[in-house]
């Protein structure tokens, strides 16, 4: 079971050291530099810790920062996912269903939930059609073999 949490400042670099191990395979798989968050600064961090209109939070397993997800919304009805990321040890424990559902349970009053990713990562977007995504039909080529779909969820 996991929880999450508001990141805070103090948490800026562990997030950081997190999202660079976690999507660094991807960035040498796909060679992605323009959009990888592997790819990204501290300041990128520091930008979602503070934004206005997104909240990130930290994944917490048995006391231990495992991840982070972050939520962007419009209007207040209409949210986004990115990034949700998770350390290298601690994928493949069912953490992002369970950062995704908690996400989705902070914010009753959704009607739309999107979010992207690599269609060549087939398990993550099994996950996400589980969990009642359904592509929207936008694909956008970032390399010669990495395509960037995009995933939308309307809530009832």
């Amino acid at each position: 079971m996991i929880h999450l949490e508001p990141a805070t400042d103090r948490d800026a670099l562990a997030l950081f050291e997190l999202q660079v191990a976690a999507f660094s395979p991807l960035l040498e798989k796909y060679q992605d530099y323009d959009t990888n968050p592997a790819n990204e600064t501290m300041d990128r961090v520091y930008a979602r810790i503070h934004h206005p209109t997104s909240t990130f939070l930290k994944i917490i397993a048995d006391g231990q920062l495992v991840g982070a997800i972050c939520i962007r919304w419009k209007e207040d009805v209409h949210f986004r996912i990115s990034p949700l990321f998770l350390a290298p040890e601690s994928q493949g424990n069912g953490f992002a269903k369970q950062a995704m559902l908690l996400a989705e349970a902070r914010y009753p009053q959704a009607e739309t939930w999107e979010l992207s990713s690599l269609f060549e990562e087939t398990k993550t977007c099994q996950l996400y059609e589980k969990m009642g995504y359904v592509e929207t039909g936008v694909r956008k080529p970032l390399t010669a073999n990495a395509t960037l779909i995009q995933y939308q969820k309307i809530m009832t």
